[in-house]
C-alpha cells in the first residue's frame, strides 16, 4: 500500500469512528427528543409543534453535552464561546428543519394523529441530523490542525520506504568541512 492510500484509509477510519460516536450521541438524543415530545403531548394541551419545539430544545442541550464530552472531546476547546454560539445557531437551523417538516405535515396536510406526528417528527429529525452532522464537524467542533499534521507525519514515518513496512530511517548528513 502506498502512502496516499494509507493516509486515505486512516482518514476513513477516523470518519467512521466519528460517525459512530455522533450516531451514539444522536441516537440517545433521538430517544430524549421523542420521549419528551410524547410526554409533553400526553400530559399537556400544547399544540403538536410547540410540544416538538420543547422536546427539540431539551435534546439540543443533551446533545451538546454528549458531543463536547464524548464525540468531539479531542477537538479544539480554546473558543468555547464561539463553539457554543455556533452550536446554538446551527441547532436552531436544525430545529427549524425538523419542526418545519412536522408543521407542514400537521397544518398543511392535516396529518396530526399521534402516530403521524411521531413519523413526521422522526423524519424531521433525520433530515435535520444530516445538516447538523455537516455543520457541527465543519464549523463547531473543528479539528486541531497541528494534531492532524502530526498524525499524518507519524503514519508516513511508520509506513516506511515505498511500502516495505519498515520505519523510515534517515542517514545523517556528513558534516561540511571547515576551511581554515
Amino acid at each position: 500500500m502506498d502512502q496516499g492510500s494509507s493516509g486515505h484509509s486512516s482518514g476513513l477510519r477516523r470518519l467512521a469512528r466519528e460517525l459512530a460516536k455522533f450516531g451514539a450521541v444522536g441516537g440517545a438524543g433521538l430517544l430524549v427528543n421523542l420521549g419528551v415530545f410524547n410526554l409533553v403531548r400526553h400530559f399537556t394541551d400544547l399544540q403538536v409543534v410547540r410540544a416538538s419545539v420543547i422536546a427539540t430544545i431539551v435534546a439540543i442541550v443533551f446533545n451538546y453535552i454528549g458531543f463536547r464530552y464524548f464525540t468531539y472531546r479531542d477537538r479544539d476547546k480554546s473558543g468555547r464561546t464561539r463553539e457554543l454560539t455556533l452550536f446554538l445557531l446551527f441547532s436552531v437551523v436544525g430545529l427549524v428543519i425538523e419542526n418545519g417538516l412536522l408543521f407542514t405535515a400537521t397544518y398543511g396536510f392535516g396529518w396530526d394523529s399521534p402516530l403521524q406526528s411521531n413519523i413526521f417528527k422522526f423524519l424531521g429529525i433525520g433530515v435535520a441530523t444530516l445538516f447538523r452532522f455537516w455543520s457541527y464537524r465543519t464549523w463547531v467542533f473543528r479539528t486541531l490542525p497541528a494534531k492532524e499534521a502530526v498524525a499524518h507525519a507519524e503514519s508516513f514515518l511508520a509506513e516506511g520506504p515505498r511500502g516495505t513496512g519498515q520505519p523510515q530511517t534517515r542517514k545523517p548528513k556528513p558534516k561540511a568541512r571547515q576551511r581554515a
